[in-house]
C-alpha cells in the first residue's frame, strides 16, 4: 500500500464503476494538489497493477446532519454519556473506497476499513472519533457488514446514504 503522491498518474483501473475508475484515473491528483483528500492505493508490487484505492478526507458529524437538536442529543447521548457535549464531533470521511474488478469478493475493501480505523486508533495524528462515509446504494450492505450505521434516515430514497463508524467501539 502506497500513498498517491503528488504528479503521480495512475495508468489504468477498473472497479466495474464509472464514477470511481474516474476519481483514481483522473481526479485523485486533483484533490491531492488542492489538499483535500488524500489517496492510498493498494498495488500489485510484480505488475504495480492498482488493486484497490480509498480516499480520506476530514469530516464531523454535527448538529446540521441531524433534522432537529433532539435528534441530535439522542445521538451524542448515546455515545457521549456524562461527557462534555459538543456541537461537533471530528471524523475521517472515506471520500472513495474501490476493488479493481480482477481482486473483488476476497475481503480487501475489509480489510481496507480495517486498516483505515486502525490508522486513526492506533497512529492517531489527531482527535478522529469517527469514520465516514456516503455509501451508495449498492455498498450498503458492504458498510453494515462491517458494523457502519445510518447516520440519519434523512436519505433513504438517494442514490448515497451516509453512515458511520464509531472508533470507540475498538478501544
Amino acid at each position: 500500500m502506497r500513498r498517491l503522491n503528488i504528479g503521480d498518474t495512475v495508468g489504468a483501473f477498473d472497479c466495474l464503476n464509472e464514477d470511481l475508475n474516474d476519481f483514481i484515473l483522473n481526479e485523485a491528483g486533483l484533490y491531492r494538489n488542492a489538499l483535500l483528500s488524500v489517496t492510498y492505493m493498494v498495488e500489485d508490487k510484480s505488475s504495480e497493477e492498482v488493486l484497490a484505492y480509498f480516499s480520506l478526507s476530514n469530516d464531523k458529524i454535527s448538529i446540521s446532519d441531524f433534522e432537529s437538536n433532539t435528534e441530535f442529543n439522542r445521538f451524542r447521548k448515546h455515545k457521549f454519556t456524562n461527557e462534555k457535549r459538543l456541537r461537533s464531533y471530528p471524523a475521517i470521511k472515506i471520500g472513495r473506497l474501490a476493488i479493481a474488478k480482477s481482486v473483488q469478493h476476497q475481503s480487501i475493501g475489509t480489510y481496507l476499513l480495517e486498516f483505515i480505523e486502525d490508522f486513526f486508533i492506533v497512529d492517531n495524528k489527531s482527535g478522529c472519533r469517527f469514520v465516514t462515509v456516503d455509501a451508495y446504494v449498492d455498498a450498503i450492505p458492504f458498510y453494515i457488514k462491517n458494523n457502519y450505521q445510518f447516520l440519519n434516515n434523512d436519505d433513504e430514497d438517494k442514490r448515497t446514504r451516509v453512515m458511520y463508524f464509531d472508533l470507540a467501539s475498538l478501544l
